[in-house]
């Protein structure tokens, strides 16, 4: 059972669809899908996936990544009536979601890229469980940087790991001696520990919760000691302060665009 799956077994359990199958058995319907606000579209995989297995006919009429109009539309769908609304709330929940945040992930990129061309947005572990794939994925189709998907993919040194062994030295020292072929990424809270992490040659490191004027300042110190290393912003950032930090920052990585978007309203209706 794959995540389509399970996500169509949450709405229709053991019992199916009561409403619809009580009031239907064979009848043709054809339906389109809406956009009722301007934004980016994602998720359109996702949807014709849910009508799928279904058993209704998707026929898309825009891309992942376009940028659409309120009043737009977006899909026809097509087949047995039950067909289609088993599957309509789910495919309207998916593509909404996916399009907030893609939108979300390009309206950023748009106020970074006015002032370095080079910055990257990026996305957070703050997603929600069992989604976290198509959250990440409406980031890159918004422009954005997904991050690491995992525990597993990318070492990350945080504030917890530092208080418990003792000091960004050590976190570092300990981790290079057994971890070969990651990323490894440390999470800063303050100029010396940057600067530490710096000197022992990390691949990112993150200045957390940094204001601006002062992320900046450290910024230039760390370049100083080795221009390779990659330098992120994080912390208290959204799209009405993110330009303070696009002028010094390699990546910007922001929770709120995964934890706290909110959806664009689709409407699937019947013509």
């Amino acid at each position: 059972m794959n995540d389509i799956d399970r996500f169509l077994d949450e709405d229709l359990g053991t019992e199916g669809d009561i409403t619809s199958e009580s009031l239907f058995t064979d009848e043709y319907a054809k339906a389109h899908i809406i956009s009722k606000q301007d934004c980016i579209i994602a998720g359109l995989d996702e949807i014709t996936n849910v009508f799928n297995k279904t058993g209704a006919k998707t026929e898309l009429k825009v891309k992942n990544g376009d940028f659409v109009k309120s009043g737009t539309i977006i899909s026809f769908v097509s087949g047995n009536a039950i067909s289609i609304l088993k599957g309509e709330r789910l495919a309207m929940n998916i593509i909404g979601r996916m399009s907030g945040i893609a939108t979300e992930t390009k309206k950023l990129l748009d106020i970074c890229k006015l002032i370095n061309p080079n910055v990257k947005v990026a996305a957070t572990r703050k997603t929600t469980p069992g989604f976290r794939k198509y959250e990440k994925k409406a980031v890159v189709i918004g422009g954005g940087e997904p991050h690491r998907l995992g525990l597993y993919d990318v070492v990350m040194i945080k504030d917890n790991h530092i208080k418990i062994i003792g000091s960004v030295e050590k976190a570092i020292t300990k981790i290079k001696g057994i971890v070969k072929n990651k990323i490894i990424e440390v999470e800063v809270e303050n100029e010396k520990d940057a600067l530490t992490a710096a000197k022992l040659n990390v691949d990112v490191i993150m200045l957390d919760n940094f204001d601006p004027i002062n992320g900046e300042k450290v910024a230039k110190k760390i370049r100083q000691i080795n221009k390779k290393i990659l330098i992120e912003t994080s912390g208290g950032i959204n799209s009405s302060n993110i330009s303070k930090y696009a002028s010094f920052a390699d990546r910007i990585s922001l929770g709120y665009i995964t934890h706290s978007i909110k959806s664009i309203d689709f409407s699937l209706e019947i013509i």
